[in-house]
């Protein structure tokens, strides 16, 4: 049983395994894709990011490796393997990796 992208359904999974870094890249999984939101993990090689935007929903960033720089509202936060922030909707945000990480993104659009 799997979600329509392959991710095996009732079964346990290392959530840092299932991306893998990719030299001068962002790598994307998503994990669950619904209606009401998705979930999508990410691998940024050092120095790679995602450039200023904004979302029409509220997320919740989760780091899972490594460190990353979330910028929200002009405001940097560095994170690192096991600390989160949330980001609010409509506000211009970006990310950068400090150091390799990994960050799992879950998207609520309600």
């Amino acid at each position: 049983m799997s979600d329509k992208k392959g991710i095996p359904m009732a079964d346990v999974q290392t959530l840092t395994g299932l991306i893998a870094y990719q030299d001068s890249a962002v790598v994307s999984k998503t994990l669950l894709d619904k209606g009401i939101g998705t979930i999508t993990l990410f691998a940024f090689d050092e120095g790679q990011g995602l450039s200023e935007h904004t979302a029409p929903f509220d997320a919740y960033v989760q780091v899972v490796d490594g460190e990353g720089e979330i910028t929200i509202s002009g405001t940097k936060f560095t994170l690192q393997a096991g600390q989160m922030i949330l980001m609010p909707a409509n506000e211009p945000h970006s990310v950068k990796a400090v150091k390799k990480f990994k960050m799992l993104l879950v998207m609520i659009r309600a």
